[in-house]
């Protein structure tokens, strides 16, 4: 009986660990314990029906750690809000400030690297009552170093104050600030075109605009390839971009042209014929706007060099090592048949190849499906985390000898069958176990 007791003690510690965070940061305000801790702040505590308040969510991200814009690029999460408002008040589309370029193993994010602000507008019908106006938000982001990403949430609230037509309002100057970082609106269209894989974008933009480091973001997803380089050219009052394309689906883009050091231009661009000419703007830089363009050849090399440095270490390593002599053994087995051993090591060869291609497939459906998976993104949920930890305290106990369990060896049959099927079975198995493990030099080959 004492032993049983211990062990639901064991269990519900685990279930505290995995879900108590979770419920603490859904039950305070402005959590500075997290990696990029938010702050909701109005231009003004005061507001007058028919008219509209500003609010910033001020975020401050702690040294080495970053926030995205709202299309991250090849990864990350855009930040997303859910309103709980009074009756009679809407809540605008977000307003981001023109953000930064970080390229990590040719995976190109689109960041914010220092302190920012999100601006949201809240208008108020003309017929909100005077009085207390509570207002209160769960916001999601992701937050990540160069190295580890951490998804967060906050709940933040903020109670505002309705008065009449005639009531002065004070403002709040530092959303001066705020808006200088907001990309300023285009007044008139630009247009786009993609031509095999060749994206270009013609935007109008007076000749006298300085223009340094530029740069384009873009709001869609699949359209243009975010890691490849961005060549400019000014033609008089137009400033043309090249750059590589994804996708031609839409007919309607938008984004922002970055001009400076957080300077930019607001614009809806149209699709049509765009043809590259004038010429190429002396200060402009590709792909990160300073650190030099990496090119394609040498991306490839990176990804191979780490690939083979990865998987000559991963071979070592305690998850894959003990199924390496299932394979010695069957080539053992084959007494020095120089064709019966290059057959089993094709065969070999093609179950690993099968079972990382078979997991890679999955991983891309669910992205394609609109799950904002990754490497590893199951550990970041609080139930898988719970789940792992009741199987590890299970085996725990098993071994210990609470309780027996019987083998499972269907692996091990198809293993150990004989000829090329087995030899492909044992490659499969080996895959398949060695999934979890990683190693030094991997994480580039992964990235790339």
């Amino acid at each position: 009986m004492t032993f049983d007791v211990r062990i639901l003690a064991i269990i519900l510690a685990f279930w505290t660990l995995a879900f108590a965070p979770e419920a603490e940061a859904q039950n305070r305000l402005g959590n500075t314990e997290l990696n990029v801790p938010a702050t909701l702040v109005a231009e003004s505590q005061e507001a007058q029906a028919g008219q509209s308040v500003t609010l910033a969510f001020v975020m401050e991200p702690k040294p080495t750690w970053h926030g995205y814009w709202e299309n991250p690029g090849d990864a990350g999460i855009g930040m997303s809000f859910n309103w709980t408002l009074p009756a009679g008040v809407t809540a605008e589309p977000a307003q981001f400030q023109v953000p930064d370029t970080l390229l990590i193993s040719g995976i190109m994010n689109y960041v914010y690297k220092g302190d920012y602000a999100v601006l949201v507008n809240l208008v108020l019908a003309d017929d909100v009552p005077l009085g207390s106006l509570p207002i209160s938000v769960k916001s999601e982001w992701l937050s990540c170093t160069d190295e580890i990403c951490v998804p967060e949430q906050d709940e933040l609230s903020i109670t505002l104050r309705v008065v009449g037509e005639d009531a002065a309002i004070k403002l709040n100057e530092r959303f001066n600030g705020f808006r200088a970082a907001l990309p300023r609106p285009l007044g008139s269209d630009a247009s786009f075109s993609v031509n095999d894989d060749i994206f270009r974008l013609s935007v109008p933009l007076p000749a006298d605009v300085e223009i340094d480091d530029a740069y384009f973001f873009i709001k869609e997803d699949g359209i243009i390839d975010y890691a490849a380089p961005q060549k400019f050219n000014r033609d008089g009052d137009r400033v043309i971009l090249e750059t590589g394309a994804r996708g031609d689906a839409l007919e309607s883009i938008e984004g922002i042209l970055k001009v400076g050091d957080h300077k930019g231009f607001l614009f809806t661009a149209s699709k049509g014929d765009v043809e590259m000419s004038g010429l190429p703007l002396v200060n402009s830089k590709a792909i990160d706007g300073g650190s030099g363009a990496q090119s394609n050849a040498s991306l490839l090399f990176l990804a191979l060099g780490g690939a083979i440095l990865g998987g000559l270490l991963l071979n070592l390593m305690p998850c894959v090592f003990p199924i390496l002599s299932l394979k010695a053994i069957s080539l053992a087995k084959a007494g020095g048949n120089e064709s019966v051993v290059r057959r089993d090591a094709l065969a070999y060869t093609a179950g690993v190849v099968m079972v990382a291609t078979t997991l890679g497939a999955v991983l891309l459906g669910l992205r394609a499906s609109g799950a904002a998976v990754g490497w590893a993104f199951q550990l970041q949920d609080p139930r898988i985390i719970f789940i792992l930890l009741a199987l590890v305290t299970a085996i725990g106990l098993n071994l210990a000898g609470l309780f027996e369990l019987p083998n499972v060896n269907f692996g091990n049959k198809l293993a150990q069958k004989d000829g090329a099927a087995g030899s492909f079975w044992t490659g499969a198995l080996a895959a398949f176990v060695a999934t979890p493990c990683t190693g030094p030099f991997m994480a580039a080959a992964l990235g790339a």
